[in-house]
């Protein structure tokens, strides 16, 4: 199993943060590889089993070299305290939140079954992509933090 996190203190109430973070059609504004979102199949909103489509680019040194659309489903929706969401049934995307003082630690967090032989190799030692998803989880929740504390 792969797993990355990393968290941040955000001087704004959980309930604020959460209905930042939960609104999929805000991560845009924060991630660096997810660059737009939207509610499908009906959904218009979070709640256990809504599923929604995140448009996502890698781009190195602002040269775009990949562009997908993910489907995820979110799997685990308890207000001001988790968003949980499973990207193409791989990989679990898990928002957690604390009241800290006068604020919210949030912590952002991955995990995925990991890949064997080259695969594996090719992912893991030459893109070194969990070590990039963890930093791109910092830039994600730098950005939040800024946002949030700028309304």
């Amino acid at each position: 199993m792969a797993h990355g996190s990393a968290s941040i203190e955000v001087n704004q109430p959980p309930e604020v943060v959460f209905a930042a973070i939960a609104d999929v059609t805000r991560i845009g504004e924060w991630s660096p590889e997810c660059i737009a979102a939207r509610w499908v199949d009906g959904a218009t909103g979070p709640a256990v089993g809504a599923k929604f489509e995140g448009d996502n680019q890698l781009a190195i040194a602002g040269i775009t070299l990949k562009k997908w659309t993910t489907t995820s489903e979110v799997t685990e929706y308890v207000p001001n305290e988790v968003f949980e969401f499973k990207a193409e049934g791989y990989t679990t995307w898990r928002y957690q939140l604390e009241p800290s003082g006068a604020g919210t630690t949030v912590t952002e967090s991955f995990d995925y079954t990991a890949m064997s032989g080259g695969q594996q190799f090719m992912y893991e030692t030459v893109l070194r992509r969990p070590s990039s998803m963890v930093k791109g989880i910092q830039r994600t929740l730098d950005q939040i933090k800024h946002t949030i504390e700028s309304t």
